[in-house]
C-alpha cells in the first residue's frame, strides 16, 4: 500500500468516526484543492455529510465555474450561503466597496460579514464541521489537531487532511480526475475573494497570495480561530 493510499484510508476512517460520534455533520467546502479531495471522498463513500460553500459576493469567476461543475459532477448536493445584504450595504456605505484594504480591522470586519456570519447560519444545528485545513498551509495553522472542540462554534471541528502535503493533495486530484479551480494552474495555490487573492511566485509561501498586504500572523478570515480544545 502506498503512503497516499494509507492517508486516504485514514481520512475515510476519520470521517466515519466523526459521523458515528457527532451526527449531524457539515463540510465547509471552500472549493480549494484540499476541499475538492474531501468532496470526492465524501461523495464516493456516500457519507451523510451536508456540504456547503460560502458565496461572499466577491469570488473569482473561476470559483463560480467550479461551483457549477461540482453541482453537475457529484451527487452530494452543494448548498450555498450568502452574506446578509443589509450588513453589506451598511459596510460599503461606511467604508467604500474596497474598504478592506485600509486596515486589518476593516478587512476582518469584511471577512466576518461575508464569511463568519454565513458560516454560523450554515453550521446551525450541527454537532461537528469538517474542513480541508492543513498544517503546511500557513504559520497560523501549525498547532492544529485532527479533531478538537471548537469553542467559538460550540461543536467538534475536524481537519481530516491535516498532515497531507501539497504534493499528496495534487496526486489525489490527478489520479482520481477530480475537478479543481482553474486558477490553481495560474499559480494561485490558495483562493479566496478576488480582491484579496493574487498569484504567487516560485518559493513564496502557499498563503502569501492571500491578503498579501498584511503580516503573515494576521492572515486568517475569522472562520478558523485558535479557540479549539484538542482531543488526544
Amino acid at each position: 500500500m502506498t503512503d497516499l493510499s494509507q492517508k486516504i484510508e485514514q481520512v475515510v476512517s476519520v470521517l466515519k468516526e466523526t459521523l458515528r460520534d457527532f451526527t449531524p455533520v457539515a463540510f465547509a467546502n471552500s472549493l480549494g484543492a484540499e476541499d475538492m479531495v474531501l468532496t470526492d471522498l465524501i461523495d464516493k463513500h456516500r457519507f451523510d455529510i451536508e456540504m456547503f460553500s460560502l458565496d461572499t459576493g466577491r469570488l473569482p469567476e473561476e470559483t463560480y465555474e467550479l461551483m457549477h461543475t461540482v453541482r453537475s459532477h457529484y451527487k452530494t448536493p452543494l448548498r450555498i450561503y450568502f452574506p446578509n445584504v443589509k450588513q453589506v450595504e451598511e459596510y460599503v456605505a461606511a467604508n467604500g466597496v474596497n474598504g478592506f484594504y485600509d486596515s486589518v480591522e476593516l478587512r476582518k470586519a469584511c471577512c466576518h460579514m461575508r464569511k463568519v456570519e454565513p458560516l454560523r447560519r450554515a453550521l446551525y444545528g450541527k454537532r461537528a464541521w469538517i474542513t480541508g485545513m492543513r498544517r503546511e498551509q500557513a504559520t497560523t495553522r501549525g498547532e492544529l489537531e485532527v479533531s478538537g472542540y471548537d469553542i467559538s462554534n460550540r461543536m467538534q471541528k475536524v481537519n481530516p487532511l491535516l498532515d497531507w502535503t501539497n504534493d499528496e493533495v495534487w496526486a489525489y486530484l490527478k489520479e482520481n480526475n477530480v475537478p479543481y479551480n482553474k486558477l490553481h494552474d495560474r499559480f494561485y495555490p490558495s483562493i479566496g475573494c478576488a480582491p484579496c487573492t493574487r498569484a504567487v511566485t516560485p518559493g513564496e509561501d502557499i498563503r502569501s497570495g492571500r491578503w498579501w498586504w498584511e503580516a503573515p500572523e494576521s492572515k486568517e478570515c475569522g472562520l478558523h480561530t485558535n479557540n479549539v480544545i484538542p482531543i488526544k
